[in-house]
């Protein structure tokens, strides 16, 4: 039986990442949502309950989570943006922590170079922007100077409707791409995430899954995050709280389609999506 062709045509570089390596295309990566924000979208911000965070991150790594994703500040549509101190505020305590006492990567989701500096400072292995380098130009210097994985999202927030979706986010990914290689950041560290639920329909975010396939030519990793996102309320209507078999439904056909690392609420349902999904898909269980 051929391998799907998804996962034939690309063979992208290991990327490290702090003390692991991910190597694309054996398995599906795993990576927990830590919300250090007070208004997350899912319900699960954790604010200054650091003990609280610490102790959920670490039952993500005994689930089987590759890397925790720590954010401070809320991206859910209509929320407020904070200032930089206020989330490094939010988002360092956790991380020294964290850094101190697992031995899994850390991520550090954010748009502001401020906040990178920081995070890094205190023991984050990898960036995750989620304004594809549009919002802060000095952020791309500080992935590149310290040599980690870059995720970088395409975002439609504040843009004018698309005719076909799947052309825009392309397009948008090739040129934030273009700009991590410019400024010095290795192929090897740039991470794509086509970024369902921002600025998106509901159509056009369920379009990206079935067509994911078409973003292997950028030969990067595809980052999938469609966790308890409102497309799955939409589609099922049901609150946040009661997606989780919608987001199975998506991790699993965006594996079929593609994807190499899942960002999750949920890491030990998803770790069980993930192994049979690429027991099927990839012809390996994999070890998580």
């Amino acid at each position: 039986m051929e391998t799907p062709l998804a996962h034939k045509r690309f063979h992208p570089d290991t990327t490290q990442c702090g003390n692991r390596e991910f190597r694309w295309g054996e398995r599906t990566y795993i990576m927990g949502i830590i919300n250090m924000s007070l208004d997350s979208f899912s319900g699960d911000g954790f604010g200054g309950n650091i003990d609280k965070a610490l102790k959920q991150a670490k039952r993500f790594i005994a689930e089987g989570a590759d890397v925790i994703d720590i954010g401070g500040e809320s991206t859910r549509p209509g929320s407020q943006p904070i200032l930089p101190d206020d989330e490094i505020s939010r988002v360092i305590p956790i991380i020294e922590r964290l850094s101190a006492e697992i031995n899994v990567p850390i991520s550090i989701d954010t748009g502001k170079s401020a906040v990178a500096i920081r995070a890094l400072r205190a023991g984050a292995n990898m960036i995750n922007d989620i304004w594809g380098l549009k919002q802060d130009n000095q952020l791309v210097e500080v992935a590149a100077e310290a040599g980690v994985p870059l995720v970088i999202t395409s975002n439609q927030r504040n843009q004018l409707c698309r005719q076909d979706i799947i052309n825009e986010v392309t397009t948008d990914l090739k040129r934030s791409i273009n700009i991590a290689e410019k400024a010095g950041v290795f192929k090897r560290n740039i991470i794509i995430d086509p970024g369902i639920g921002f600025g998106k329909t509901l159509e056009q975010n369920l379009e990206i899954i079935r067509r994911l396939t078409e973003l292997k030519p950028l030969n990067r990793p595809i980052l999938l995050g469609t966790s308890r996102k409102s497309m799955i309320g939409l589609v099922l209507d049901l609150p946040t709280d009661k997606r989780l078999e919608g987001t199975a439904a998506t991790v699993a056909i965006g594996i079929a389609n593609g994807a190499d690392i899942i960002r999750v609420h949920d890491v030990r349902q998803m770790v069980l999506v993930c192994r049979m999904s690429d027991a099927i898909i990839r012809r390996s269980k994999g070890e998580y």
